[in-house]
């Protein structure tokens, strides 16, 4: 009667007080919250207690148009620091500009760091990421990022289980973003808070790894703890002759025990949810809030259609998105586009992407960034020619980096310009002081980056 999520926590218990000491099979650190954590375990005397299994990569600073070096004296220091961390404490490190180096939730599973049944924590809400290869993967706060490198174990309080199923043959159109737009819509941004949810349906089953990469990533954006979907044959075949991935007969007794990692048929969660494919539509957002989001050829709800206690919130997110109840998107000029992230930031999306610029221009109106999500997807691109697509299209590819998810590094979007994204949050300033984010799939980011204006990409 175990669900998925109860096979990986109970197997990684190492004791049980009024909290689970839970061991960590990996930690991913970053350069942004992982410099007070090495700070903690220097001032104690402590040193990593397993550093080969704490992996460790510059992202969020990164620049996009060249890594020779950062202008910004805050990066730059978080960048340094985290080389002179690992260093110091012979933790793996793969530097900026290198062909190790990427996002660190797009480099994890593609190396093969990543793999089912296991524990992943990082400082990074994103981390959710690594759960569409069967991991259970939690971001967690700096102090607990010291508490792993120091015992490669966390306490925590287990997370109640939920199973949000999708089932149905998704349209022509819809890609995993779409339908992590739409289970947000439906679960709002605090539906999931305090579960770990269990994705499962014939329309999840249908999604290619990239795809289930996107829509784990997302599940933090409606305030669940982790994102998890049982591995299968997609995963197994997604997984082997990674570079970091068994091989051999090792990677023969792992399938065996990947096979066993699903939920029972008898198995009860908490609480449990059912969407049909067929209601998903191309989506975009609104608001400020991932959750904010309508179908591209919809409209904002009008204001009585609005609870009355979330009416002083709905007005002021669309005030600062200069936007009105009753108005719709489809066709509102944007400024700029943006493919990448940890959420888009994959072969599959510079694929999807490239199949509709294809033959087509660049709208002059827009400023186009193309961010790659690690040196492999750059690679990919180039040895398949999407590079040359984008070009003849008028986009230039730039190199792997967060970028322009949120305004850390150079790709800012000005203060009142409106971007179309394919990043995971649409906060406030998210994109930089001022910014407007509507947060969409890489079709329609395509779609508007060549009409220059919200675009429904199943009209193109």
């Amino acid at each position: 009667m175990n669900t998925l999520f109860d096979k990986i926590w109970d197997s990684h218990v190492v004791s049980s007080m009024e909290n689970d000491v839970l061991y960590i099979d990996r930690l991913y650190c970053h350069e942004v919250t992982s410099p007070q954590a090495f700070d903690t375990i220097r001032d104690k005397g402590v040193k990593v207690f397993r550093p080969q299994q704490v992996f460790a990569m510059p992202d969020h600073n990164t620049p996009s148009d060249q890594q020779e070096f950062i202008s910004d004296p805050v990066g730059r220091n978080q960048v340094e620091t985290l080389k002179r961390n690992c260093e110091e404490f012979g933790v793996n490190f793969f530097p900026m500009g290198s062909k190790d180096n990427g996002i660190i939730h797009v480099v994890g599973p593609e190396k093969g760091l990543s793999l089912p049944g296991m524990t992943i924590v990082c400082g990074d809400s994103h981390t959710s990421t690594h759960g569409a290869l069967g991991a259970l993967a939690m971001g967690i706060g700096t102090s607990e990022v010291a508490e792993v490198l120091a015992s490669q174990c966390i306490l925590q309080q287990k997370p109640k289980s939920m199973r949000i199923n999708v089932e149905g043959k998704l349209r022509e159109g819809v890609t995993a973003k779409d339908v992590a737009l739409y289970i947000m819509a439906q679960m709002t941004t605090s539906g999931a808070t305090g579960y770990v949810v269990e994705y499962a349906g014939s329309a999840i089953r249908s999604l290619s790894m990239e795809g289930r990469l996107t829509l784990s990533n997302l599940s933090i954006e409606m305030g669940s703890r982790a994102g998890i979907i049982a591995p299968d044959e997609k995963t197994f075949e997604y997984l082997k002759g990674r570079e970091y991935s068994p091989a051999g007969e090792a990677w023969d007794r792992a399938v065996e025990y990947w096979k066993t990692l699903h939920s029972d048929e008898d198995a009860v969660f908490d609480r449990e949810v059912t969407y049909h494919a067929e209601d998903i539509t191309p989506r975009v957002t609104y608001g400020t809030n991932p959750g904010a989001g309508i179908p591209v050829d919809g409209t904002i709800p009008l204001i009585e259609d609005v609870p009355e206690e979330e009416r002083t919130g709905f007005l002021a997110q669309l005030d600062y998105m200069r936007f009105s109840p009753g108005e719709r998107l489809e066709g509102h000029p944007v400024d700029y586009v943006f493919l990448g992230a940890c959420t888009n930031g994959r072969i599959e999306d510079f694929r999807a992407f490239a199949s509709v610029v294809k033959g087509r221009k660049k709208a002059d109106n827009v400023t186009a960034w193309l961010v790659p999500g690690s040196w492999l997807v750059r690679k990919q691109i180039i040895d398949e020619g999407i590079d040359e697509i984008l070009k003849e299209a008028g986009f230039e590819l730039r190199l792997p980096s967060c970028s322009a998810c949120l305004a850390m590094n150079p790709d800012k979007v000005p203060a009142g310009k409106l971007s179309i994204s394919t990043s995971n949050r649409n906060f406030v300033g998210r994109q930089g002081p001022g910014a407007r984010t509507v947060l969409a799939s890489p079709l329609t980011v395509a779609a508007s980056a060549i009409t220059g204006v919200i675009t429904d990409p199943r009209k193109l």
